[in-house]
């Protein structure tokens, strides 16, 4: 029986080439507040954490977190390595429940989740090594052939250049396609009108037959959202994603009840019961929980069956190895976000940087190789000159 003897975590910082920042590049919270500096640079995230989970016959199983990561390595190190050390990896229940009642006190949300996270993926992708399978097969097995997947970028930006960006993501045959809104509540009824103009210059390309979903970011409030909502409806957009703040789960309620527009949201979000909550509150029509935010597979798994009991589908954020497999495995994820690989711009790209084992699309699918255990990703030696290792 493996036991786990070590968990290790590695900031790596990227230093390579970046994408300069743009004005109105995409709404967030700060757009709110009374300065002007640049309104992404708390959103724009160019470091990323790799955790493993070291067994005794030497099996490394990796996990991964994008959000602060350098304050989450302060935090599996100081508080939550010791908890699962000397532990069986099988008994994961027991050892996600041992991290999260110990942290209670300061880590139900935020670091403390994210970290939880980062070691559960670790687990699971270090059950999967020794049981020479892929985790999907684990948690579910095989629930579709292939998933379908979103091309998930379209950032505002001039038309031309959005159109012809979005002309791109056709021709490789998505069928689903999601865009960022570049003007918010400050900016009134110009930057509605801009916003509008966005959406039509994609929907003009992709067509009627294509899905359209849109984001918002957090990047508005209610009275905001109420107002731009019906100029939206005419496009036919799928959903609007985190038109508010995620702690306004009223506002979100309210807007969902509108039922012109489903709404969406849950990045996030961080625990079981926040789902709960935002699921009895009908604030949601669609879940989009990250893995490596929410408490990895473990929690992934629950939420996912509590969101079929109330009939809402889960589309996990972010696409990456540890969401398609949670998708992979359960009828209730219908399909999954991509990013396209970009040059490094706001940091998803950092994923494909970093790791080695990323599905690459065809015609809008991926697919999980059967053959390759745990979650089937390695760190990538390819780029590793554009990273700056973080002790």
């Amino acid at each position: 029986m493996s036991k786990i003897k070590d968990v290790k975590t590695t900031v790596y910082k990227w230093i390579g080439p970046v994408v300069p920042p743009t004005q109105n590049f995409c709404t967030n919270p700060t757009d709110l507040l009374r300065d002007s500096e640049d309104k992404m640079k708390s959103f724009r995230f160019h470091k990323w954490l790799v955790c493993e989970v070291i067994s005794d016959d030497g099996i490394i199983g990796i996990g991964n977190a994008a959000l602060a990561p350098e304050v989450t390595k302060k935090a599996i190190d100081c508080y939550l390595k010791d908890l699962v050390i000397n532990e069986d990896p099988f008994d994961y229940e027991y050892l996600w429940e041992k991290m999260y009642r110990h942290t209670l006190a300061w880590g139900r949300k935020g670091i403390g989740m994210i970290g939880i996270s980062a070691i559960d993926l670790a687990i699971w992708d270090l059950m999967g090594k020794i049981k020479k399978k892929p985790v999907f097969e684990l948690i579910g097995k095989r629930t579709k052939e292939k998933i379908p997947v979103y091309a998930s970028k379209l950032y505002s930006q001039p038309i031309k250049n959005l159109q012809k960006e979005a002309e791109k993501y056709l021709k490789e045959g998505f069928k689903m396609f999601k865009m960022r809104f570049g003007w918010g509540p400050k900016d009134g009824k110009k930057g509605i009108k801009k916003n509008l103009e966005l959406v039509n210059a994609v929907r003009e390309v992709i067509g009627d037959k294509n899905e359209l979903m849109l984001e918002a970011y957090m990047g508005w409030n209610l009275e905001y959202s109420k107002e731009i909502i019906p100029h939206l409806i005419k496009f036919n957009p799928k959903w609007l994603e985190e038109p508010v703040i995620p702690d306004d789960i009223s506002g979100y309620s309210e807007l969902n009840a509108l039922g012109k527009i489903p709404i969406a949201g849950g990045e996030h979000e961080f625990t079981f019961y926040g789902f709960k909550h935002l699921l009895d509150m009908k604030a949601i029509s669609y879940i989009q929980y990250d893995s490596n935010r929410v408490g990895g597979i473990t929690a992934g798994k629950k939420i996912n069956d509590l969101a079929e009991k109330y009939k809402v589908p889960v589309i996990p954020h972010a696409g990456q190895m540890h969401n398609y497999h949670l998708t992979m495995s359960h009828n209730n994820c219908p399909f999954s976000e991509y990013f396209p690989v970009n040059k490094v711009e706001i940091g998803n790209e950092l994923f494909y940087y970093l790791f080695e084992g990323e599905p690459e699309p065809k015609n809008g699918f991926i697919d999980l190789d059967n053959k390759t255990p745990g979650l089937g990703i390695s760190i990538n030696k390819k780029f590793k000159s554009n990273f700056q290792v973080l002790k």
